[in-house]
């Protein structure tokens, strides 16, 4: 059985089996998870690594229905752990998890289809109290994106609000011909694990309408970007305010959201 990639859900198989192995091993168990989610296996290129290694528990989301009968078909091993779904709908209880409060933790692993790449990010985003590590691989230019640091035009939201709560690193780039069909860029793998915050030391919805307003005009200082927040005099008179917010830290960001909440005489 062969399942042709569809060009709808954005497959792109990888065919070499050393960038494959590359990647399953960059999983590291960090945080203590036992459990790992692999999104959008297709016929199983990373899969046939994930579950050989007996260090994990390996499940497979996977929303094209072609793709999940090749999966039960050659991966016996993966019964009762292949979940024909949309990862970006699933609903939290049918993720892997013992507890019933939904809060064991699991690592999220794939070669991520690049239309939704950046939705995946911002949906373990909202779980990063479960998810301690991801592999991914993305396009290349969203892998930079993520994993750049202050001052670097690559800098953007999702730098900002993924480095809030996780290590990130850019691993290694992949060239297009190693994929069937070949995409028109290059990819690259990034990992993130989460670091020790369990809180940011601010109001974790203001730091993201901050962050957001902030890189929405991102060649504004942002005196201008963020005057639609109305920021207070203690926010008016910082520094800060006369940067561009590629230039702040996450460390800065945090500060600065704390001046945006001082109280308005």
């Amino acid at each position: 059985m062969y399942v042709k990639p569809k060009k709808e859900l954005g497959q792109h198989f990888l065919k070499d089996l050393s960038i494959a192995q590359n990647i399953t091993e960059l999983l590291t168990g960090h945080g203590g998870y036992k459990k790992i989610l692999e999104i959008g296996p297709g016929m199983g290129v990373l899969t046939q690594f994930l579950v050989k290694d007996d260090r994990f528990d390996t499940y497979v989301i996977e929303i094209d229905r072609e793709s999940v009968d090749f999966l039960k078909q050659n991966f016996p091993v993966l019964e009762g752990r292949i979940l024909p779904a949309d990862f970006l709908n699933i609903r939290p209880d049918l993720l892997p998890t013992k507890q019933p409060d939904n809060t064991e933790p699991f690592a999220v692993i794939g070669n991520f289809p690049y239309n939704i790449s950046t939705q995946i990010l911002f949906k373990v985003l909202d779980m990063h109290d479960r998810v301690p590590e991801l592999v991914g691989m993305f396009q290349r230019e969203v892998a930079q994106r993520v994993a750049s640091g202050p001052g670097n035009k690559d800098y953007g939201i999702l730098s900002v609000l993924l480095q809030a709560w996780y290590d990130i690193n850019y691993e290694f780039t992949v060239p297009p011909d190693v994929f069937n069909p070949p995409p028109k860029v290059h990819s690259g793998v990034i990992s993130l694990r989460r670091n020790d915050k369990t809180d940011l030391g601010c109001d974790e919805r203001k730091f993201v309408q901050v962050v957001k307003h902030g890189f929405n005009q991102r060649r504004k200082t942002l005196r201008n970007a963020l005057k639609p927040l109305s920021p207070p005099a203690d926010a008016l008179a910082s520094p800060f305010m006369d940067k561009r917010a590629e230039q702040l830290s996450v460390a800065e960001f945090v500060e600065l959201t704390n001046l945006m909440m001082e109280e308005r005489e």
